[in-house]
């Protein structure tokens, strides 16, 4: 079988056991194991031993900690705090809870790395906050989620610590480079919060005072170390990512147990159970994903891809647009991490043949990823968000595309700018980011 036969096969195989509701992750080691009856070199345990071998590194151990630092620093009630902190500092602008929600996501993105974490705990405060000040429901709720989208984009980001690990990519150097497209997003949010509150006639909140503002800093300042510490970290190589996963648990349970104690013994077991099941959901994935992928090389679909995109003649903007159409395709149906590990090496040589540098390609990918979290079908944020709100997804499709309208803008910056993005990494880490 050729490249194209066996890509043909593969995904169209996946992408009808997906129209079946066949969860992704089986759906894609299920699409495998035609591929391996049918040719005469590979056996079905290949199978196994691809996924065996995708789980048999250090550094995905950063993946489940990670998560669980996010659900323990949840727990823990530092989301009042951070919203506390966010309406000190931005309640006073026209549509003021809608600003505090797009600066409390960014806030917590900078702690949590998963934007499931930053729908769920946020939303759960936000939308009843904002439908009760009079905010239309609709738009409460896509706020909520395309604000979300910041918790993989922002660092750490556990999608970049994926992708840095998969592809071989300084994951410090991803971390100061999501930093400027993450708050260009946050601006983004705001100016559409700022047109909707003209529009419709929002609430402000009373400008804070220094003394109010100074208290709510204190009360969220142990909340704010963990990125610094798990960023400065990483940057200054004092620790490694999944080492740094490992120091964000324990800052966690400190900051939970002894200084907001606001965690208990007896509550401890249920978060741990809680993220085993989403990181058991998560490894799964990167493991029938990796088998998908790998099958890929063996028949060597990437190869054929760069002779197939070299005849078409696009440069570095060209490819960076067709990456970015692919990432925000493919997070239309499926989780961003399976995406990365198909997708993402897939194209990967793509990038090479064009120059563009590797955390460029990176950004363009996680953040059309993130995009994938609000839109459906799959949407996953955003059907978080709507059932908090208490309405249809339909509903709230349209102030979702409105939004994500300067959302998209962002993104074409950081395609057409790769300058932009690799400034930070290129100045605090030369010798990993050249």
């Amino acid at each position: 079988m050729g490249p194209g036969e066996v890509a043909a096969l593969l995904f169209g195989i996946f992408g009808v056991l997906v129209l079946l509701r066949v969860p992704v992750s089986f759906a894609l080691g299920l699409a495998c194991v035609p591929i391996f009856i049918i040719n005469d070199r590979l056996a079905p345990i290949l199978l196994l031993n691809q996924m065996f071998n995708s789980y048999n590194a250090f550094l995905l151990l950063a993946v489940p900690f990670f998560l669980l630092a996010a659900n323990l620093m949840n727990t823990a009630g530092i989301t009042e705090r951070l919203i506390n902190l966010a309406r000190a500092m931005v309640g006073h602008l026209p549509g003021g809870l809608g600003h505090v929600n797009v600066t409390v996501s960014m806030l917590f993105a900078g702690i949590s790395g998963s934007s499931t974490a930053d729908a769920a705990g946020i939303g759960s405060l936000m939308i009843p906050a904002m439908k009760k000040q009079g905010y239309g429901t609709s738009f409460s709720v896509a706020i909520t989620a395309c604000s979300s989208v910041m918790g993989v984009i922002i660092p750490p980001s556990i999608l970049m610590v994926v992708w840095g690990g998969l592809m071989s990519v300084s994951i410090g150097g991803l971390f100061l480079a999501g930093i400027v497209p993450g708050l260009l997003i946050a601006l983004s949010l705001m100016a559409a919060v700022f047109v909707y509150a003209k529009v419709y006639g929002y609430p402000i909140y009373a400008r804070s005072s220094i003394r109010q503002f100074a208290k709510a800093l204190g009360n969220a300042f142990f909340a704010l170390l963990t990125p610094l510490i798990i960023i400065g970290g990483i940057v200054g190589g004092l620790f490694t990512p999944t080492e740094a996963s490992v120091i964000a648990v324990l800052y966690s349970i400190f900051v939970g147990l002894v200084i907001y104690r606001t965690i208990t013994p007896r509550g401890l077991p249920k978060v741990l159970y809680e993220s085993a099941r989403f990181a058991a959901i998560s490894l799964f994935a990167i493991g029938t994903a990796s088998a998908f992928g790998w099958i890929l090389a063996f028949f060597q679909v990437p190869k054929a891809l760069v002779e197939v995109m070299a005849s078409w003649g696009f440069g570095m903007i060209g490819t960076g647009i067709v990456v970015a159409l692919s990432f925000l395709v493919i997070g239309l149906f499926i989780d961003a991490i399976p995406a990365i590990i198909i997708v993402g090496t897939v194209l990967l040589p793509v990038t090479q043949a064009v120059g563009m540098h590797p955390i460029h390609f990176a950004i363009i990918g996680v953040i059309s990823l993130a995009f994938g979290l609000v839109t459906p079908p799959y949407g996953l944020c955003l059907l978080i968000a709507c059932s908090i709100g208490e309405i249809k997804v339909i509903r709230a499709l349209r102030d979702v595309t409105i939004i994500l309208i300067p959302m998209i803008i962002v993104l074409a910056i950081v395609i057409l700018l790769p300058d932009l993005i690799l400034a930070l990494p290129r100045t605090l880490m030369p010798r990993f980011v050249n």
